[in-house]
Parts: C-alpha cells; sequence; structure tokens
C-alpha cells in the first residue's frame, strides 16, 4: 500500500525580529489557518509536532485525534534558543557562518542540520505502509529536511529550500521510496 503523506507547515505570526524557538499565533495566523483548512485532504491519520505553533495551527484547522510526534519537534537550536538571527550574527558570526554551511555544525550546542535530517528520514521510513492518508502539522525544519530525504540531496541543500507558513508538501511512499508531489501553498478561498 502507497502512503500518502500530507506535511503542513504550521502557521506563523508576523514578527519583524524572528527569534528561534517556539511562539504562539497571534489572531491573524490563526485566522489563516481556519481559511485552509478546507483545502486540505481527509486522512487516516493525524500528526502534529510538540510545539505551541505547531499544536495551536491544528486547532485552527479544525483536527481531532491528533498523536503530538515528537521526531517532527523543530531542531534544538542549543545556546541560540530565544534569539534572533541579527543577536547571534553580531556576537557568534563565525558559529551563524559555521551552521549554515555545514550540515554537521553545532556551534550552539543543539542539533546539527545533519540531525534534523536523518531524524526525519527515519520517521518518514518508520511510517507503516498501511497507513494510507496521513496528515501532519510540522515545523519548517522538519518539511525542508523531508525534501532532502526524499531527493537524495546532500544535507547542505537544506538552506536551499523555502518552506512558508501553511505552505503544504505532499509525499508518497512505498518499500522506502519516496517521491515528492509539487502542490500549491495554502491559500484562503476568494
Amino acid at each position: 500500500m502507497t502512503v500518502r503523506l500530507t506535511l503542513v507547515c504550521a502557521a506563523a505570526p508576523v514578527e519583524h525580529d524572528v527569534r528561534f524557538g517556539d511562539t504562539p499565533l497571534d489572531a491573524r495566523a490563526l485566522r489563516e489557518a481556519r481559511a485552509v483548512a478546507g483545502a486540505l485532504p481527509t486522512a487516516a491519520a493525524w500528526y502534529t509536532a510538540p510545539s505551541q505553533r505547531c499544536k495551536q495551527t491544528v486547532r485552527a484547522l479544525g483536527w481531532d485525534a491528533v498523536a503530538v510526534e515528537p521526531e517532527l519537534r523543530d531542531m534544538d537550536m542549543g545556546s541560540w534558543q530565544g534569539r534572533t538571527l541579527g543577536e547571534i550574527a553580531a556576537s557568534d558570526g563565525a558559529g551563524l557562518a559555521a551552521w549554515m554551511s555545514h550540515p554537521e555544525a553545532t556551534p550552539h550546542g543543539g542539533e546539527s542540520v545533519a540531525d534534523v535530517c536523518n531524524r526525519t528520514a527515519a520517521w518518514l521510513d518508520n511510517l507503516p505502509a498501511a497507513a494510507g492518508r496521513v496528515l501532519a502539522v510540522v515545523e519548517q525544519a522538519v518539511a525542508r529536511a523531508a525534501v532532502v530525504h526524499v531527493l537524495g540531496a546532500p544535507h547542505g541543500s537544506f538552506w536551499h529550500i523555502d518552506v512558508p507558513p501553511l505552505s503544504s508538501l505532499q509525499l508518497t511512499g512505498r518499500d522506502g521510496r519516496w517521491n515528492v508531489r509539487i502542490g500549491t501553498v495554502l491559500t484562503a478561498s476568494p
């Protein structure tokens, strides 16, 4: 049987200084998530990453009986947690450059890009063949890592994948082989 997996990137609040870490959704982000709920396919199983923003996105989508899946969590940012990219660039520019150019680097003491890619790949490859249609609300890092795995791309390609909030990624898999199905960014009905 083929697994048909749709990954939905969590909604995101409007922030001028994006911080590494979990941030609650604002009213606009919740409205946008509610507006796209009808655009998603039905499913036999639903998952969410454990973050506050993913759980809020799930509630806004109106999903019930959703399993919280720790393997879909965001990248552990270690000592950079809660800080902005600008703050890190100013205080640890060399570390930031290493992290963004070497997939194994962990200047923050958390997870590397390679760690997230490997964790995501393991989750994908362990979905049971009989899972059927699956929906999951995930973090941007997990959606990127899924694309890297499915394409068999090097971990360094992680940074070349843009994943907007509330975008969807459709994957189909059978016997350890995955395909990407290009779709559209979820949008509200006119």
